[in-house]
């Protein structure tokens, strides 16, 4: 079971590619959800209304099954997918690449737009910063207030991340643990219920 995963940071990763005067610019956001990628995909629309294409690609969750490509009035195949090959080739998810085009005059024919689109984000993916995440699951537990000393050396001994506790009577802990090791946190925590 994968319980890690490559992305990159929030600091925006930009790329650059010229061919025949036309202009590529790219951009790697680090991304989270398809409402943010419309919105990061809005504003640059707004931002480069003068350019001719705005293309991109994005890559969603830790098991990488929510993806799309755009070629934006290309013909078909020469800019997303050529973005989205360098997210899979990178192994990355959570990243949405957008890649602008300025015109220059010149049409670069399929296979120069293919090498366009592909430099552009490789560009952007190389000034981006690739950090490895954790794919966390998140265990609730109660217990009885004397049972908080072995309930939390055990918390302590598996690396486990306090989301939230509530301590009273009858106590409340929510914790976060890498996927990998939740059936061995959950058969942990059970054992104390029954000493």
């Amino acid at each position: 079971m994968t319980d890690s995963f490559q992305t990159i940071t929030n600091k925006i990763g930009e790329g650059f590619y010229s061919e025949k005067r036309s202009k590529f610019f790219a951009f790697a956001h680090h991304v989270t959800s398809v409402d943010e990628i419309k919105t990061i995909i809005a504003s640059y629309r707004s931002k480069y209304f003068d350019a001719r294409h705005v293309c991109y690609a994005y890559m969603l969750g830790a098991g990488r099954q929510d993806f799309r490509s755009n070629d934006d009035g290309e013909p078909s195949s020469t800019a997303g997918k050529p973005i989205l090959g360098q997210i899979n080739s990178h192994d990355l998810t959570d990243i949405l690449i957008v890649v602008v085009r300025y015109y220059g005059g010149v049409n670069l024919g399929t296979s120069g737009l293919i090498v366009a689109y592909r430099t552009a984000a490789a560009d952007a993916i190389t000034h981006a910063r690739i950090v490895e995440q954790v794919v966390e699951e998140q265990i609730v537990y109660d217990f009885t207030y004397p049972m908080m000393n072995e309930v939390m050396r055990i918390v302590k001994d598996m690396n486990a991340r306090i989301i939230s506790q509530h301590f009273d009577n009858t106590c409340s802990i929510t914790l976060g643990i890498r996927a990998s090791e939740a059936d061995n946190l959950r058969r942990r925590l059970d054992r104390l219920s029954f000493l």
